[in-house]
């Protein structure tokens, strides 16, 4: 086997390209899957069962497909209906790029809201009966107490689901997108050098997972820097005793 170096290094900008296309799909989508997680989370946690069943219905949905398939419905399955095709919406349903947007953010959303939801109902029921004492009200609670909380505890799952999305985001590549993985394709097609290629991008992947590990442990410090408070005693209370 003759491994050739000048391949990768020549067809590296064109990876380096599909890489930045494949971090605009995360985080593009992964703000939006946000976004649309909260209310669904808030719904989960409702005392009403009719509140709750959507958002369920919902999460079991996303959950418990494939991803491929999630991307197949929304690409190939908008043009099948004829209402679509002649609604304002056509011009964004059409565009590969934009359904595989809407996709992930649908997929990481469902992710998101179960985290969330679950976050939620670990928190320890003395804190929210601290804002209570204190007069706060339902919104004021989630604002200052809730949501930050959950966020905190959610957040080494929610860096897992980032990373699983990041690796999911290759089935772009399927639906024509020059993705990284796409166009790691596209360049083993005209050279008919497989592994040099898929090894480099596999090594930019690592990269840009270990970026996105980096970035959640700062985040988990930032949401959880009551639980890191030093454990020395202060200079003038040592005195003291």
């Amino acid at each position: 086997m003759n491994w050739s170096w000048d391949v990768i290094f020549d067809n590296l900008p064109k990876l380096i390209n599909g890489a930045w296309l494949t971090l605009e799909l995360v985080v593009i989508s992964g703000l939006i899957g946000v976004m649309l997680s909260l209310p669904l989370a808030l719904m989960r946690v409702s005392k009403r069962r009719w509140v709750q069943a959507f958002p369920f219905a919902y999460i079991f949905f996303f959950r418990g497909t494939p991803l491929l398939i999630q991307i197949f419905l929304v690409y190939y399955g908008a043009s099948q209906f004829d209402v679509i095709k002649e609604s304002a919406l056509w011009p964004i349903l059409r565009e590969p790029y934009w359904c595989a947007i809407i996709t992930f953010a649908l997929h990481t959303a469902a992710y998101i809201a179960e985290l969330l939801r679950g976050a939620i109902q670990s928190i320890p029921k003395g804190e929210l009966e601290a804002g209570k004492a204190l007069g706060m009200s339902y919104p004021l609670m989630l604002r200052r107490i809730i949501l930050p909380r959950a966020f905190g505890i959610m957040m080494p799952s929610y860096g897992n689901e980032v990373i699983l999305m990041l690796k999911g985001s290759a089935l772009a590549s399927t639906i024509t997108l020059l993705d990284l993985t796409g166009m790691a394709r596209t360049v083993i097609a005209r050279t008919y050098t497989p592994l040099e290629i898929f090894l480099a991008a596999g090594v930019i992947y690592l990269i840009i997972s270990a970026v996105i590990i980096a970035l959640f442990r700062f985040l988990e410090r930032r949401f959880n820097r009551h639980q890191h408070w030093p454990n020395e005693k202060p200079k003038d209370l040592d005195a003291q005793l």
